[in-house]
């Protein structure tokens, strides 16, 4: 095989390598997400903050399907609005 042949082999390996991470990292996200929201809610129970909606549910195959269905920086950012939201109770 050529130089050429085998860097271009070489590269589509490693694509594809890169490809099979993005499941994993997007599961990881998702895993992380699902168990911040429901500690979220628990904190929510917890100190009476009357917080709802389908973002304040114990229902934990309703928060992975959402997250799943986001790009990491949306269920990021929902985390952070739950948690700026329950710092407001707080006061």
């Amino acid at each position: 095989m050529t130089t050429a042949r085998l860097s271009a082999a070489l590269s589509g390996l490693l694509a594809l390598g890169a490809l099979a991470l993005l499941p994993t990292a997007a599961s990881a996200n998702c895993d992380w997400y699902v168990k911040t929201a429901l500690e979220q809610q628990q904190r929510n129970v917890k100190m009476n903050c009357g917080l709802s909606g389908a973002e304040w549910s114990v229902d934990k195959s309703a928060h992975a399907a959402w997250c799943a269905s986001v790009g990491p920086d949306v269920s990021r950012a929902m985390a952070q609005k739950r948690e700026a939201a329950l710092g407001q109770c707080r006061k």
